[in-house]
């Protein structure tokens, strides 16, 4: 089930981003009391009672400003927008109600989402709330108080807006067939993958950046078995910026990675691996999906007998956090290896859906112990006592040990390895959950 999207709007420094970290537990936003702080959006999974969703923080919708980086952030929140399913927006009951928080209302009233109505800075109930019932005006229903700073009112507001959440689409809950999220920057040569694979120009190709405006579901045929391909719109380059900042729609790459099985980050050969393609790696790894790095144009740069190996260093060294992703040379221009993506796909899904039984997996864990000593802390020795596989998409194993303090991370790691060593997993992030038993309950 896809999780649904929350996003934060506002004027500038009404304390979204104060929020936005407030409720994902971490600071993730920079918090700053400059109006603009927040150039794009930051996203972070968010989980209130038995409901999960993905929340992105914006920055600041400036109505009528001419000023290029505050023009910048309102497209980039009207994007947000667009592809949430409830919109939380935020105004500062210090400041009161402005001229710019009616037509930020109003904006927001043309998109027909489900609106929240939060007053933010309410470090009083009793005193400030008054001031509160102002922002009845805006006819957008009941006002929310909370501060968030003081972690005041939190429950309320996210039960209303748990409420406004899509209902499950059962017939899309049972569709089965892979679902293909094709990412990257723009001008990377997404749609043109697409339509390769397709045989027809269903989407549209064009050396502008970013002419693919929202993400495109495309049914393709292959061996008899049907894929999904959500081709997505392409990191945004914004020229002429001061800063020259390099920032990219995060609401669509999200959207695009929760509804996929398999995430394929389309990278420029020419260009090489940037941190922007390991942002979008990085988005793919954290939500548990397959990964296949599809490295493009490979026909139009000069090559030797070592270029693709020192390619494939580089790229590797970029996502040290993800060893186990799928590296393809290919040109979607030409169609080189590009029928070597369905190969690595079914590859992926596979690996996805491997289950290994609990027998076989202690008997790796064992050698690995034989191997190697597992950790010890003040005479105190890290003791293995079982693993078992608890799920699939992605593999989760469940280790259960004599003290969780001692079991660190360079061993799970190590752990990993054996595992992979004996059954591969290419393609798929694996995921480790550690628990304490007592000895005496061996």
């Amino acid at each position: 089930m896809d999780k649904p999207i929350v996003a934060i709007v506002g004027r500038p420094n009404v304390g979204k981003s104060t929020l936005f970290n407030c409720l994902a537990g971490e600071m993730i936003s920079i918090v700053k009391d400059t109006p603009g702080v927040t150039r794009d959006r930051i996203y972070a999974d968010v989980s209130w009672l038995n409901h999960q969703f993905s929340l992105i923080d914006t920055g600041g919708i400036e109505p009528d400003t001419g000023d290029e980086m505050l023009s910048y952030m309102r497209q980039q929140a009207e994007i947000a927008i667009s592809h949430a399913d409830v919109i939380l927006f935020l105004v500062d009951v210090r400041q009161g109600l402005v001229d710019d928080d009616y037509k930020v209302a109003d904006m927001l009233r043309r998109s027909h989402k489900p609106i929240v109505l939060v007053v933010n800075k309410v470090d009083d109930f009793n005193k400030l709330m008054a001031d509160v019932y102002e922002f009845y005006n805006l006819g957008l229903g009941e006002p929310w108080p909370v501060s968030s700073t003081s972690k005041l009112g939190l429950g309320d507001m996210l039960d209303e807006l748990v409420s406004h959440f899509p209902e499950v689409n059962e017939e899309e809950a049972e569709d089965e067939r892979p679902r293909i999220a094709i990412v990257g920057k723009p001008n990377v040569g997404k749609s043109s993958l697409v339509n390769k694979l397709l045989g027809e120009n269903r989407v549209i190709v064009s050396d502008i950046a970013g002419t693919t405006r929202d993400a495109i579901d495309t049914t393709v045929e292959r061996d008899g078995k049907e894929y999904v391909f959500i081709d997505t719109a392409g990191l945004r380059r914004k020229a002429k910026v001061k800063e020259d900042i390099e920032r990219f729609s995060t609401v669509r790459t999200v959207a695009a990675v929760e509804r996929a099985d398999v995430v394929v980050c389309m990278i420029d050969a020419a260009e090489g691996i940037t941190e922007q393609d390991a942002k979008i790696c990085g988005i793919a790894h954290e939500n548990g999906k397959g990964l296949i790095i599809a490295v493009n144009k490979w026909d139009a740069i000069e090559k030797d007998d070592k270029t693709i190996y020192r390619f494939r260093e580089k790229v590797q060294q970029f996502l040290s956090f993800a060893p186990y992703a799928e590296i393809l040379f290919i040109s979607a221009k030409t169609g080189q290896r590009v029928s070597k993506l369905f190969e690595a796909i079914e590859n992926v899904i596979e690996a996805q859906n491997l289950r290994i039984s609990t027998g076989v997996l202690n008997e790796i864990m064992a050698e690995a112990v034989a191997l190697q000593q597992p950790p010890s802390d003040k005479g105190r020795r890290l003791k293995l006592f079982y693993i078992t596989q608890a799920s699939v998409k992605p593999p989760t194993f469940v280790i259960f040990v004599n003290d969780k303090k001692l079991m660190h991370f360079s061993y799970t790691r190590y752990l990993e390895n054996r595992i992979r060593d004996s059954f591969g997993f290419v393609g798929t992030p694996l995921r480790f959950i550690i628990r304490e038993r007592k000895e005496k309950e061996q």
